[in-house]
Formats: structure tokens, sequence, C-alpha cells
């Protein structure tokens, strides 16, 4: 999922059938975590959404199709068992991710030595054509790699094992510089306040450090990160999109008050944007894609309604509320609870960081997001029902 999303989809439709296979020929148990009735229903007014939009199937079939990726939930805990067998999942999840960051690094020297090459700007030549590693988009890269590092800082924080990690550090390092070179905002702001949060239950004092890093880079400036940084108070016109935010945000919530049951229907949001675009709005629009409304909560309440949109909150406040209960009932004294605190904390941080994020972007929307996320959240489900002190 970190590297080739159709290879992806092709290796998780295998794995269902195999898991059925072993269902009916041995009688293994499917474990789907109890998150059931509100995805469930969230599909199901999904699928109204489409019926009653007045455009065809076809039409609405990619928001109907993604809940294919939501089979990780089922497949992560009927195969992963153990706590130690998620440790490697992550393991190897960093060694993916960090020789994706390697080869953006490479991609933004590139951009850095054409921008310089043509004379132009690197903030104006840059910021519409960022590095993707092995992904489709931007976007795509940070969030994974948003994901990823909050999962090697808990694993560094709380896991029993240590063995192997200074290499994960290392590939942990590497993510986190494409992360800061990739310049996506919401995802900085996610990684952060995942970050608080594991540090804080880790050792809080060194929260103090956070403010004196961001200084750093504001002060010193370093490929352009300080000014990124200060565009999300100041920033360089249309360059840095925040105008155009703004413009996606009134045009949802006319879209919402238009349509407030069932929406518009799954991609019709982009279809539609123009006919909801508030008529004080000034023209020209500012520039941007407007291809949805760059926050994923806006965006299921535009597409299919507000029902679905509580579902969709339903959901994700479920798996949230079980990781954190399950995290209480660990022993944060005693060494052999670690793994299960790793896996715990750290799905409660990347679901810190999404939820964060996806007010500025349409993550969940992202399929190569989305698998990832409900892998994380399927290891969070396997740690929370290990037995405590590691003997799961």
């Amino acid at each position: 999922m970190l590297c080739a999303n159709a290879a992806a989809n092709v290796l998780i439709g295998a794995a269902v059938a195999a898991l059925l296979y072993r269902r009916v020929r041995y009688g293994d148990p499917l474990r789907f975590p109890p998150v059931r009735l509100p995805l469930g229903l969230f599909f199901g007014l999904t699928v109204l959404a489409v019926a009653f939009s007045g455009h065809s199937l076809h039409e609405g079939w990619p928001g109907i199709r993604k809940f294919y990726l939501c089979l990780v939930l089922l497949l992560v805990p009927s195969t992963f068992r153990t706590l130690r067998e998620i440790w490697a999942l992550v393991a190897a999840w960093a060694a993916a991710m960090a020789a994706s960051a390697a080869v953006s690094l490479w991609q933004f020297y590139g951009k850095y030595r054409a921008a310089a090459a043509l004379g132009e700007s690197f903030r104006e030549y840059y910021t519409p054509q960022r590095i993707t590693g092995f992904t489709s988009h931007w976007m795509t890269l940070s969030g994974e790699e948003m994901i990823v590092l909050l999962l090697i800082g808990a694993l560094l924080y709380f896991a029993a094992r240590r063995r192997g990690a200074g290499w994960i550090a290392a590939a942990g390092g590497v993510i986190a510089l494409s992360l800061v070179l990739g310049w996506t905002r919401s995802m900085w702001m996610g990684a952060a306040l995942g970050l608080v949060y594991l540090t804080w239950l880790w050792k809080p004092r060194y929260l103090l450090l956070l403010p004196v890093a961001a200084a750093a880079l504001l002060w010193a400036n370093p490929a352009g990160v300080g000014d990124r940084i200060r565009s999300i108070e100041r920033p360089a016109g249309d360059l840095d999109s925040n105008r155009f935010r703004v413009v996606c945000r009134r045009t949802g919530w006319e879209m919402i008050q238009a349509h407030p049951w069932l929406g518009l229907g799954p991609e019709q949001v982009r279809a539609q944007f123009k006919a909801y675009i508030p008529a004080d709005e000034p023209r020209p629009l500012p520039t941007g894609a407007y291809i949805h409304l760059h926050n994923v909560y806006l965006q299921y309440a535009a597409e299919r309604g507000l029902p679905a949109l509580l579902a969709f909150l339903w959901w994700l406040g479920k798996m949230l509320a079980d990781f954190t209960r399950a995290a209480r009932r660990t022993d944060p004294k005693d060494p052999k609870d670690g793994d299960r605190r790793f896996v715990l904390h750290g799905a409660i941080a990347v679901m810190i960081a999404v939820l964060a994020a996806g007010w500025y972007e349409h993550n969940l929307g992202d399929g190569e997001i989305l698998t990832l996320f409900c892998a994380v959240c399927g290891c969070g489900y396997v740690a929370a029902e290990a037995e405590p002190q590691g003997r799961g």
C-alpha cells in the first residue's frame, strides 16, 4: 500500500479470498472489529446518496468502491495474532516508507536544481509540483509519512522490544526530513499533534523542545520551510492556497444547506462546484484545485448528507474510544506491557493526526491513506484484545 496502490488492491482481494478459504477449510475465525454498525450505516447511507442523487451508478461508484478498502479492518486482526507480528509489520512499513522518502529527497534535489537553472523563485516553482516519492501526489506521500512516522515514534517510546530500534530510528529520520520538505502544512499540523500526544505520555518535559525546533525553522528558513510555515498567517497571494480553501468551505456549506439529508451524491462535488459558489464570492476565483472541498467532514456531508457524516464520525469515535479504554488498562510501569502501549498509543496518535489534518484535506477520501489508516486501526484492535503484561 506504500508503493503500488493497484497491486495493494489486488492483494487485498487475494488475502480476503485466502481468509475465506481457511474459514471454510479449517474453521479459522474471522475477526472484524466491533465497528460493523457505524461503518455499515455509513455504507448504507452512501448507497442511498447514490440512488437518490439523480445520477447514474457509474458516476457514484467510486464512492461505493472505496468501502472495499475497509476490508483491511478484517484482514489485519484475522491475520496478525500477536504483538510481535505487529512490531514486525510496523518495521516493514518503516522500511518501505523510508525508501519512498529517499526517492522524494532525490526528487527535491532535482526540483531545486531545476528552479535554479530556470532562474525562477524556488517557492513559486516548487509549490505546485512537490515531491511524491512512490506515490501519485505529494499529499498522499505526506499523509503516509505522517502515519508511519507516528508509529515509529510510538515504537521507539514504548515498545518492549529494542532490537532493530536503531535502524528504525534512522528510517524515521529520513521520513521526517521528507515530510518537512513536502511543504504540506496540514500534515505538519497532524504530525505535530500526534507527536505532542506521544511525547506527553513518554517524557512531558521534552515538549519544551518543540517550540525551539519551530523557532529554529522560522529563523533559519532551510529550503524555504520557514516561509511555508509563515504562510499559514501570511500567504503569498494565491500561491499558498489559503483563500482558495475559504472558497471551498463556503461552497461546501451552500451544498449542505441545499441537500442536508442525502447530499449531492458521491463524486458530485466536483461536477457541481460552480453552481454552489456563493454569489458574493469575488471573481476571478483564487487559484486552486476545485476537485473536492479539501475538508473530509464537509466533503462527506456535502456528498452524502449530514446523517452519513454522523455515521462516519461514530465509526471514528468508536475506534478512538476503544483504543483509549484499552490503553488505560495497560501498566506504564511494567516493561512487559510496552508493546501493547506502543500499538495502542500509536493508533491513537495516528487517529489524532488524521482527524486534525482532515479539517484541511480530504485525506480519508484518498484510497492509499484510507488503506493504511484502516490497517493501523486493525493493529490497534489486535493490541486491544491482547492479554495484559505482554502475554498476548
